[in-house]
């Protein structure tokens, strides 16, 4: 296995440094994906690839397209210097870094699976965003026929790369808020299994939220609603796979 880490930023500036810092310690490879941020954002993220050359990466957006399209660059860029897994975390801060161990545990154990980070919440969580992923979780639920996937929007998780690099030759998947879900779904009908590994959640250091309530509520709804009708016709083999 060779592994790397694969972190979307845009106008996180104040998390950023520190979220480096945290990843430093694992001694792997990081690209950042620079999503179209702010000048003070891109000179922060300019600063920390200079500082940190040896290991990381910056690759730059030229506008904001979605945390689903820097991920994506980060999976192709990672695929073309030969790594075999990518671990996607989120630049705010609100993972725990720490338990980037556990993921590479089970990865190493099952490594044609996805590791999915299954969320611990603090009191700090909002509770409209915890309604919504549950309201999130039951059509993953329904568009998979299964229980394998906990939880479809967190972004800590560890994929392997022959099978996403598959995916996105063939399928377009969606590049804002609702991509976490809709790559999560597909690969599980591509037949990829799931590692679900429960990890903490806090607020992001910088109390900062790219999350639009009515816009991606809407944006993730219509995803769902595409994934619905995506499942019917693979209805079949999914009741198959449950049942086996």
């Amino acid at each position: 296995m060779k592994t790397c880490i694969v972190v979307p930023v845009y106008n996180h500036e104040e998390a950023i440094p520190k979220v480096v810092e945290k990843l430093k310690a694992f001694e792997l490879p990081c690209f950042l994906i620079n999503d179209g941020s702010s000048l003070q954002c891109a000179q922060v993220l300019e600063d920390c690839a200079k500082r940190e050359s040896s290991w990381l990466t910056l690759i730059t957006r030229p506008e904001n397209s979605g945390k689903g399209a820097a991920v994506i660059d980060g999976f192709k860029a990672a695929r073309l210097l030969g790594f075999s897994h990518a671990i996607q975390i989120d630049a705010d801060g609100q993972h725990d870094i720490n338990d980037i161990a556990v993921f590479l545990a089970a990865s190493k154990q099952h490594p044609n699976a996805m590791i999915l980070g299954k969320p611990l919440f603090d009191p700090s969580a909002p509770k409209s965003r915890l309604y919504g992923r549950r309201v999130t979780n039951f059509w993953i639920a329904i568009n998979t026929m299964s229980l394998q996937i906990a939880d479809g929007m967190c972004g800590f998780r560890l994929y392997p790369l022959a099978a996403v690099t598959e995916l996105i030759a063939t399928t377009p998947i969606a590049k804002r808020m609702n991509f976490d879900i809709d790559i999560v779904v597909r690969l599980y009908w591509q037949g990829v299994d799931t590692i679900n590994i429960q990890t903490a959640v806090q607020y992001p250091y910088d109390g900062v939220s790219h999350f639009k309530m009515w816009r991606d509520n809407v944006m993730i709804s219509t995803t769902h609603a595409k994934l619905f009708f995506g499942m019917l016709p693979r209805l079949p083999q999914l009741l198959k796979r449950h049942w086996r």
